[in-house]
């Protein structure tokens, strides 16, 4: 919860503003970055698209807090994401996917909207034209780790605190964990690659 909730808590508050009656598209929606993101994002009175791979997960992306979840795998996202904004686009999409999504996330912003690409688990991203950026609504793309968000002392502790508060709040829930042996990390990798996990995945001794 320590780590997955501090990318969620950089994202959410830090990586880019988002206020309350905006919309927002996060990608892999019940997974443990995302099912502590969603929540928090609907707490602070955000709109919430969710992507998710199955009717499991989506079911899980709702508990979470999502407004709209959308089976991207079956049915693509980016016209569903018009319809639901009435073709104007999100403030801010959270990519965590990578080479399956990066180009049509990009399609579902807003004139100056902002995609916040922090992983890649699908493959890494294809080169981008910078200047397709432009044409697309002067659009803000983002790298963000989390070393760089949790280098200064004060700002981690800070970071961790609204975290704890937000728990203690009752504001957010703990991911569901996938455990698997370490003897299994294989497997686990395979599960990961294939989108059949949700929550957080951890290796037990």
């Amino acid at each position: 919860m320590l780590f997955k909730g501090l990318t969620a808590e950089y994202l959410v508050h830090r990586c880019v503003t988002v206020g309350p009656g905006e919309i927002v598209l996060f990608h892999a929606a019940a997974g443990g970055v995302g099912s502590i993101a969603c929540q928090w994002l609907r707490a602070n009175g955000v709109k919430v698209i969710g992507t998710v791979s199955t009717q499991e997960k989506a079911e899980i992306a709702y508990a979470n807090g999502c407004d709209e979840v959308i089976l991207y795998t079956q049915d693509g996202f980016q016209t569903q994401v018009a319809e639901i904004t009435r073709d104007k686009g999100v403030s801010v999409v959270f990519d965590s996917v990578g080479a399956d999504t990066f180009t049509e996330s990009l399609r579902c912003l807003r004139p100056r909207g902002t995609l916040v690409s922090f992983g890649e688990s699908s493959g890494p991203v294809p080169p981008l034209n910078v200047a397709s950026i432009g044409g697309l609504g002067s659009l803000f793309v983002t790298r963000p780790s989390i070393a760089h968000y949790s280098a200064d002392r004060r700002e981690l502790e800070s970071a961790a605190q609204r975290l704890f508060v937000a728990m203690g709040d009752g504001k957010l829930r703990r991911p569901r964990v996938t455990s698997y042996a370490f003897k299994d990390a294989v497997s686990a990798h395979a599960d990961l690659e294939a989108r059949a996990t949700t929550g957080s995945v951890i290796l037990v001794p």
